[in-house]
């Protein structure tokens, strides 16, 4: 027999209060981000025990009116009117009666509780495998924003270089290592930043520096920005986003300094990767600016990534280019690594086909559709699905057909032939 949902989900968070109260090598990452919310844990500085449990923070958090009243036929539980709380009566017990109820999917995900059982063996879960699994409060966008706020505080000048990028804390981050299809030789280079980031320390040591400066180059749609974008979240990392087009100003003379800001920024924000799209923009601005104060800023930019160094300021850099041919010695240089992002062959095409219509209901010859796609970008198949959804719903079904597909792959076709036509 298995417990109400709401009547777990609120012994869930009892417990956790009490197991956490009494552990107090436990620390803000043993607890589930449902769990912050309701014991108000927005900093690390905020974790005092002891943490209560009461009607109106469930409420709030989860949604469940009247909690005391769903638990109320629980002998381990009781009810504080004063202050509206409930707490743990006997923990042993109660914590026997939540795993005879369906409690153990709760504790597969909470790490707090997994410390608990895999003191008494009754699950078979591993604490520290469910402690892995937790999101961790470093990544979340309230951790990230409070970090912001006082680095702003601290320095109004950076202030001026959060206008300039686009910010976002791993839990923003859509996008999963799990979700692309990368080459042998892309997860390669990931591998080896993964190591130096866990190894730091011994390359500081040992002066190895010259690592964890990447250039992306390949034809849109292959990847670039989605891989970085997925580094993030697997390396817990922040990631600040910059287009170099976005940053000139106006007013030439501030380039260089809005160029300074970001990379200051970045350093200070770290661990962290910063992400330079449209990195070819360095070289059309070194060859068109007749009057000099675009190249300052270029020198500006090249100088700054000559000075940061993921080994002494914990910065992944990442230059992303659809035209390498335009980058001259000076830039290219600067860059440790260059990942290339081809149009995916045919085993690709087959792989990004069964991950973007993993979810879907849907019949389809992957083989087949993967020869028929020769040329998309990982990008085009994408949106050649998303299209073949769109006609299926527009005839009031979910499943998807091979008339639906087709109208997506000429779709697609019929884009890229409009955007190769001369006008002129």
């Amino acid at each position: 027999m298995t417990g109400d949902s709401d009547a777990l989900q609120i012994m869930e968070v009892v417990l956790t209060a009490e197991i956490f109260n009494q552990n107090t090598d436990l620390d803000i990452n043993d607890l589930t981000p449902a769990c912050r919310e309701i014991f108000s844990i927005t900093t690390a500085a905020d974790v005092k025990r002891p943490v209560f449990v009461s009607d109106g923070l469930i409420k709030r958090t989860l949604g469940i009116p009247d909690a005391h009243n769903k638990v109320s036929a629980n002998p381990f539980i009781s009810y504080e009117e004063f202050g509206q709380r409930l707490r743990i009566t006997a923990l042993a017990p109660a914590a026997q009666w939540f795993i005879k109820q369906g409690g153990k999917g709760f504790v597969a995900r909470n790490p707090t509780l997994a410390c608990y059982y895999e003191g008494i063996d009754s699950t078979g879960i591993s604490y520290r495998s469910v402690r892995a699994a937790n999101p961790r409060f470093e990544d979340t966008k309230t951790y990230l924003d409070t970090r912001i706020s006082k680095l702003v505080g601290e320095d109004e000048k950076l202030r001026g270089a959060l206008d300039l990028v686009i910010v976002l804390a791993p839990e923003e981050v859509e996008q999963r290592m799990e979700d692309l299809v990368c080459t042998t030789d892309q997860m390669a280079i990931i591998n080896k930043i993964e190591h130096a980031i866990a190894h730091r320390d011994f390359l500081r040591q040992h002066r190895i520096y010259e690592v964890g400066k990447l250039l992306f180059v390949g034809p849109p749609g292959t990847g670039k920005t989605s891989l970085a974008l997925a580094m993030s979240n697997t390396m817990h990392m922040p990631i600040l986003e910059v287009r170099l087009s976005m940053i000139t100003s106006q007013f030439l003379g501030e380039t260089s300094k809005n160029i300074d800001r970001i990379f200051e920024l970045a350093k200070k924000i770290s661990p962290a990767i910063l992400f330079i799209d449209e990195f070819d923009f360095v070289a059309k601005s070194r060859v068109a600016d007749d009057h000099g104060a675009m190249k300052r800023a270029v020198n500006s930019l090249l100088k700054n990534i000559d000075k940061m160094n993921l080994v002494k300021h914990g910065v992944v850099l990442i230059g992303a280019t659809n035209h390498p041919q335009l980058l001259d010695e000076a830039a290219w240089r600067r860059f440790d690594e260059v990942v290339e992002f081809s149009l995916p062959d045919e085993d690709m095409r087959k792989n990004i086909l069964r991950k973007v219509t993993g979810s879907l209901h849907c019949t389809i010859d992957y083989q087949r559709l993967a020869a028929q796609t020769e040329g998309f970008s990982g990008s085009d198949i994408r949106m050649m699905v998303k299209e073949a959804i769109l006609s299926a719903l527009m005839d009031k079904r979910e499943n998807i057909s091979a008339e639906d597909i087709d109208k997506g792959i000429r779709m697609v076709k019929n884009r890229e032939a409009i955007r190769n036509l001369n006008w002129l």
